[in-house]
């Protein structure tokens, strides 16, 4: 029996070849120097970050990573677990019913361009420089991906589907969970991927003004004292943590569309 063959790791190619030019572009000086640290620092920096000792160095930046990356992430799941718990059940009402798309469809469309920053003045003196502000922020922007992306699920629900389940007598109600939800999750979850990456970019606008503490409070303050070497730290931080959130929602929408490769193999 031929051995099977591990999958090659291409996927490396790109960061690699990222990393190249950026070491190369710091060490030959294509760039300023002083200004864009080099990836030696950058690691170094982090590694003292994560596993330094904040009480011998009294550093802001020895040994808090770990707080930082759980505040941001508490608020992430927070507010993206608010955005999910209204926006799926409201983009299931909007596509199912076209009294609710005439009545909601249109002002969610009028607020969806307006941008997290330009909320930021609203959040904060509504709720002040506390975490509500960044919940407001983390909710609102994950928000709107996740019930236009149902909302469209809803309304690509096969036809015959529909006419079949109501043919069998099948009501309103048993049609919305039977038949219009299991179709539209392969939308929901582009929508729940599409809002945790929203998520992650409104945390950090958030920890830069509305709140003290995290990632984004962190990646500002190093900024002020000229830590371009934690800047970096913080960014592949944020990367790492959005990749491995958007891999969770993958791994869940595997789990619960099984069905769908069973039909494509069927």
């Amino acid at each position: 029996m031929a051995k099977r063959r591990l999958p090659a790791p291409w996927f490396l190619l790109l960061p690699a070849a990222l990393a190249a030019l950026w070491y190369f572009a710091v060490e030959w000086r294509w760039v300023t120097e002083g200004i864009i640290p080099s990836p030696a620092q950058v690691l170094r920096s982090w590694h003292t970050w994560i596993f330094g000792s904040a009480k011998a160095t009294l550093s802001p930046y020895s040994g808090t990573w770990t707080d930082n990356v759980l505040y941001s992430m508490r608020r992430v799941l927070q507010g993206f677990g608010l955005a999910a718990l209204v926006a799926i059940p409201l983009g299931l009402i909007i596509g199912w019913n076209r009294l609710a798309a005439r009545l909601v469809d249109p002002t969610i469309q009028l607020l969806r361009p307006v941008p997290i920053t330009a909320w930021l003045p609203f959040a904060i003196a509504v709720f002040g420089i506390y975490d509500a502000s960044a919940l407001f922020l983390i909710g609102l922007g994950a928000f709107y991906p996740i019930v236009v992306n149902t909302t469209h699920g809803v309304r690509d629900t096969n036809l015959l589907l529909l006419r079949a389940a109501r043919m069998m007598g099948a009501g309103p109600g048993t049609v919305l969970a039977k038949v219009v939800f299991p179709s539209a999750l392969p939308s929901i979850f582009t929508g729940l991927r599409l809002g945790v990456g929203v998520a992650w970019t409104a945390v950090i606008v958030a920890e830069m003004i509305a709140v003290k503490s995290g990632l984004g409070y962190v990646l500002w303050d190093a900024y002020y004292v000229g830590r371009m070497d934690i800047c970096v730290a913080t960014m592949f931080s944020v990367g790492l943590l959005g990749f491995l959130s958007d891999q969770v929602i993958v791994w869940a929408s595997r789990l619960l569309l099984r069905w769908r490769a069973l039909e494509a193999h069927a």
